[in-house]
């Protein structure tokens, strides 16, 4: 450092000596330090670009590896071995920035120790130190910490990797620069002051220049870069609503529960619930595989209050976990089971995963409903699951069709039919029948917008208060949740109308298979309360909800379209006048419609009474076959 500093005090000296006013040769010092690190700056900023054009494989790499730090880190060191990247180059700067200030520092100590120089710039000493002068010189850190704040500006919006940066790492940045220079401001002589100001606006004009010579926008993907961006930000945005309510209790749970399902080796099978509800569309399938084989049956929810954990209590071969959405994504990625069962759609395509760690898990779909897997579900929603266990032909005929559109692989598909269907009908054959005078309507809408809440309530409780009906709206569980002043607002509007119930509490569906008809929009209860009870449904036609907008690439109409002048009758916004006399129709056809009714069923739905055989012995197979794969292989 000494030989250093000396040579710092020659340049100095020179510098002196060409401009006779220190003042000067402090701004030409800075000037030539500039350009000698010339070739520094240009690599700095070279290496900067790569960093940048690098960052959606980067990104990308994170996603699909989110929450598995150790994956990332190989991943991303493979990534800068292949470019040739070091992600030490961004440390160059501050420490040749540093080196230069020592140097400086000494260099105007020692020229303050020349009685030959004079310290004198436009009528200010440059040797005083401000802590030792007071507030005289008070300006002195100021006019630093202002150079440096314009400093981080220029590199926050011009640095192409500063620009990148966070909007915290951007302003933690700042706020040390500017911090730094006014507390060094404060205890250096002015002259190193002068120096701060010129070689941070000198930073400012260099990287300008640079980004002119060197264009960052030739070599870096933008676009690229804001998809590989949102990717990541939806990733880590799963389940945050619900992880600010999480307790510290359920993160420990949840850690214990993650833990304890990679502490099992050889999982045959994996059931993935999304929450307490789902578990009714497993139920068959889990009964059967109880009562039939000693299979142990590990099951995934990300509801920490699911039924299951009481179920688990007494059925020891049920191992329940708690894992929630963003921890699943990990889970997800890493899982090692021969089957994994779920009801939820777009494998793949959003932040649940295949596993990389095992390529030869069998994933089966489990519908959710008894509709049109095409319409209700997102474009490519099925694309990346193995099997699917098909309700009816209708659903088997759409992903078929699907798969020749867009030449995709043929999946296995199960005419499996629907186990739920089938507990429903044998809890509506088991249902004590009450005789009443007056037949009852439920009218039970969707939560999709300007669903008949929204849109018609009013008109058609209306035309049928006063009939001799009793009459129970019971509205989708969502809009009891987001709406509770309108739902409210309902009750209180129609409390003095002794016929009409508006029911807010779902804890008992006996209201839905109680009615002798049901009126609802786009709802998928309308196939269970009809393919249960065989009685009609009015359907009104609200806007259709469309969740996949390439629907119609698929040459098939979707059963929710055609099916409702099939199992009951359709009204357009404009027919509405008609609800009275289509609602006395509809009740009078009864008998009638509990004939054709049972006969679709029987057409579109696979296996009724026994769907749930079908499936289990479908899964028990598999796993057997997968298991003497194995064995072959070792021997």
């Amino acid at each position: 450092m000494t030989i250093l500093y000396n040579v710092f005090e020659k340049i100095m000296n020179g510098c002196y000596f060409l401009c006779r006013n220190y003042g000067l040769a402090i701004i030409l010092f800075t000037f030539i330090s500039k350009i000698v690190l010339l070739p520094v700056s240009v690599w700095v900023h070279k290496n900067s670009i790569k960093m940048v054009k690098m960052q959606p494989d980067i990104n990308f790499l994170k996603a699909q590896y989110f929450g598995d730090k150790d994956s990332i880190a190989e991943e991303q060191s493979k990534l800068y071995k292949r470019e040739k990247y070091n992600p030490a180059a961004s440390i160059i700067p501050l420490a040749v920035q540093i080196v230069l200030l020592l140097g400086v520092v000494y260099a105007i100590r020692a020229g303050i120790d020349n009685p030959q120089i004079s310290m004198d710039f436009c009528g200010i000493n440059l040797s005083l130190i401000p802590s030792e002068m007071g507030v005289v010189l008070l300006y002195s850190p100021i006019v630093a910490g202002l150079s440096a704040w314009i400093l981080c500006v220029a590199q926050n919006s011009r640095n192409v990797l500063q620009a990148e940066q966070s909007m915290w790492n951007k302003f933690g940045t700042m706020a040390f620069s500017v911090g730094l220079s006014l507390y060094l401001g404060w205890f250096v002589p002015v002259g190193v002051a002068l120096y701060w100001v010129c070689s941070n606006l000198m930073a400012v004009l260099q990287l300008l220049i640079l980004n002119v010579v060197i264009n960052p926008k030739k070599y870096i993907d933008y676009e690229r870069l804001s998809e590989s961006k949102k990717a990541l930000e939806t990733l880590g945005s799963v389940g945050s609503e619900k992880n600010r309510k999480t307790t510290l209790i359920e993160r420990r749970r949840e850690k214990q529960d993650y833990k304890r399902f990679f502490s099992v080796v050889n999982k045959h099978l994996v059931f993935y619930s999304e929450g307490s509800g789902f578990y009714k569309y497993f139920k068959g399938y889990i009964e059967y595989l109880l009562e039939y084989t000693n299979l142990q049956i590990h099951y995934i929810t990300s509801d920490p209050e699911d039924a299951v954990f009481k179920l688990a209590e007494k059925q020891e071969r049920i191992h329940a976990y708690y894992i929630g959405e963003k921890k699943l994504i990990t889970l997800m990625m890493k899982m090692d089971a021969d089957v994994v069962l779920m009801t939820m759609p777009d494998l793949e395509n959003y932040h649940i995963k295949r596993s990389y760690v095992r390529k030869d898990i069998e994933y089966i779909y489990i519908p959710h409903g008894m509709d049109s897997l095409n319409l209700t579900m997102r474009t490519g929603a099925m694309d990346h699951y193995d099997t699917i266990f098909c309700v009816g032909k209708h659903q088997s005929e759409e992903v078929r069709k699907t798969e020749a559109v867009y030449g995709l692989p043929e999946k296995t598909l199960i005419d499996c039919g629907y186990p739920l269907l089938d507990d429903m009908r044998a809890d509506f054959c088991r249902m004590e029948r009450k005789e009443d005078d007056k037949l009852k309507i439920l009218i039970a809408p969707s939560w999709q917008k300007d669903n008949i809440v929204d849109n018609c309530l009013e008109e058609i409780l209306d035309q049928l208060k006063g009939q001799d009906y009793q009459i129970t709206v019971r509205p989708h569980p969502q809009h009891v949740r987001h709406q509770k002043e309108k739902m409210e607002g309902l009750k209180q509007q129609y409390q003095n109308d002794s016929d009409i119930v508006i029911q807010t509490d779902f804890s008992s569906n006996s209201t839905v298979f109680e009615a002798d008809l049901m009126i609802t929009d786009w709802s998928g209860i309308a196939y269970e309360y009809a393919y249960t009870t065989q009685r009609p449904v009015l359907f009104i036609n609200t806007p259709m909800k469309i969740m996949n907008p390439e629907y119609q690439k698929i040459d098939t109409i979707p059963l929710n379209i055609w099916l409702r002048d099939e199992i009951g009758h359709s009204l357009e916004l404009s027919e509405l006048s008609k609800v009275q006399d289509t609602v006395k129709e509809l009740i009078l056809r009864r008998d009638e419609y509990y004939n054709k009714i049972g006969a679709f069923v029987e057409e579109y739905v696979y296996n009724v009474g026994n769907s749930a055989e079908i499936g289990a012995k479908y899964i028990i197979n598999r796993i057997q076959e997968k298991i003497q794969t194995r064995k072959e292989n070792r021997e």
